[in-house]
């Protein structure tokens, strides 16, 4: 089973993927996927608010973080670590269980980079906000860290996040029973 998205203007088929006996979501993944990437950056930099930073969680959301900030002209953009690394000297760090993960998961932002994002306004980036649980987590960081969240942006807002007026997305994504069909 599929689902045909237009994602702002450009078309792609969303393999459909059960959560449950009752639930399916539509598979999102711009990994490897360039002309979407490029495509997807391009029109939330139409729609950002002003800002200073790019900041988007690990892993989904890298290749669009990273299209964002190359075509604005950034000279960088942060991460919102899983797992803090042996060469991080220091870390702020929170939980977060999302929808497409199992268990609970770690968010984690070096103190380098903290002091990076401190005071300035920071654009956190997705591919898809669902529960908001990660985007909340991100918040959280940038806040510890002392920066100013200036704007949450998604490519799509799936379920109830289609309901949020704090995101800008470029489309919404809904969620599907388990025969296929998008419920309401």
């Amino acid at each position: 089973m599929t689902y045909e998205m237009d994602i702002a203007g450009l078309k792609r088929e969303l393999p459909l993927c059960k959560l449950n006996d009752e639930l399916c979501i539509g598979a999102f993944v711009m990994f490897g996927d360039v002309e979407l990437t490029i495509h997807c950056a391009k029109e939330l930099l139409k729609r950002a608010p002003e800002y200073d930073y790019i900041i988007a969680p690990e892993a989904k959301a890298i290749p669009l973080a990273y299209e964002m900030a190359r075509q604005s002209g950034a000279k960088r953009h942060f991460i919102a670590r899983k797992n803090a690394k042996a060469y991080m000297q220091g870390t702020f760090e929170v939980s977060v269980k999302s929808i497409t993960t199992m268990g609970v998961q770690r968010l984690v932002l070096d103190a380098e980079d903290a002091k990076a994002i401190s005071g300035k306004r920071m654009l956190i980036v997705d591919d898809v906000i669902s529960t908001g649980e990660s985007l909340h987590a991100v918040e959280t960081l940038v806040e510890k860290a002392g920066g100013i969240v200036a704007g949450r942006m998604a490519v799509l807002a799936e379920g109830d996040a289609q309901n949020r007026d704090d995101i800008i997305v470029l489309a919404p994504l809904p969620l599907f029973s388990a025969d296929g069909t998008p419920k309401a």
